[in-house]
């Protein structure tokens, strides 16, 4: 089995190859470039370093959100363009489940973390016990609702994502010890855990079409909230 991983949902850029449970190579790059710049040119070069002949892959695992509407809308038009021309399925994987899957086998409670601005975060709950475990699913909440929620469990949890560096002093003021951070190495996105994670729902029927797969975004975006507020206040006005 040959999977190819792609990852764009946040500033992270990041392909990866992972072949019969070896990861065969991975490119991440978490830096100031838009995705557009950088993925291909990326996907390009594990290709000629590791001779890799696309029409061999399995299937492709695609980070499919939530996150950043820009890079996520990247990432599906690559894997659904490379999946459409080389006739192979795609991987459809939560975002925030790959992001937890960074951790395997860590005994704590995971709870990854996106900022996903005005105090809100993309975030799940997560456990390793005998498998991977999805304890709650990819969801956009308040930041303070999560930690109420965290309190009331009582569990160590190990935090992860790019909302740590925003939101991190709050949550240790709320959980104290409770709290642990995730260090460098698994702290962002990595397609090598997209790819991971892809094969083994790859391995349980969980694929579609390139035609199928769509983002998912959780909420709306922000143009689409001006332009609802924009309608508000027109309306507003006319009844005035």
């Amino acid at each position: 089995m040959k999977i190819l991983g792609i990852e764009s949902s946040s500033l992270v850029a990041s392909v990866a190859v992972v072949t019969d449970e070896i990861l065969t190579a991975e490119y991440t790059v978490n830096f100031k470039k838009t995705h557009s710049q950088t993925l291909l040119p990326m996907l390009d070069e594990v290709v000629q370093m590791t001779e890799l002949e696309l029409s061999g892959l399995t299937a492709i695992a695609i980070s499919g959100g939530p996150g950043s509407f820009t890079g996520l809308r990247i990432g599906s038009a690559t894997a659904k363009g490379l999946g459409l021309a080389l006739h192979k399925p795609l991987i459809h994987v939560p975002t925030v489940d790959a992001m937890a899957y960074n951790l395997f086998g860590c005994r704590h409670l995971i709870c990854p973390i996106m900022d996903a601005k005005r105090g809100q975060v993309y975030t799940g709950l997560y456990r390793y016990e005998e498998q991977f475990a999805v304890i709650k699913g990819n969801v956009a909440m308040d930041l303070e609702e999560l930690l109420t929620e965290l309190v009331a469990r009582g569990d160590t949890v190990v935090f992860l994502g790019d909302g740590v560096p925003v939101y991190r002093e709050r949550i240790q003021a709320i959980l104290g010890e409770k709290a642990l951070f995730a260090p460098p190495q698994s702290n962002r996105q990595r397609a090598a855990s997209v790819a991971a994670l892809g094969a083994a729902m790859y391995a349980e029927g969980r694929t579609e079409t390139a035609a199928e797969h769509a983002p998912e975004y959780l909420r709306v975006s922000q143009a689409e909230r001006e332009l609802a507020l924009k309608r508000q206040r027109e309306q507003a006005e006319e009844h005035e």
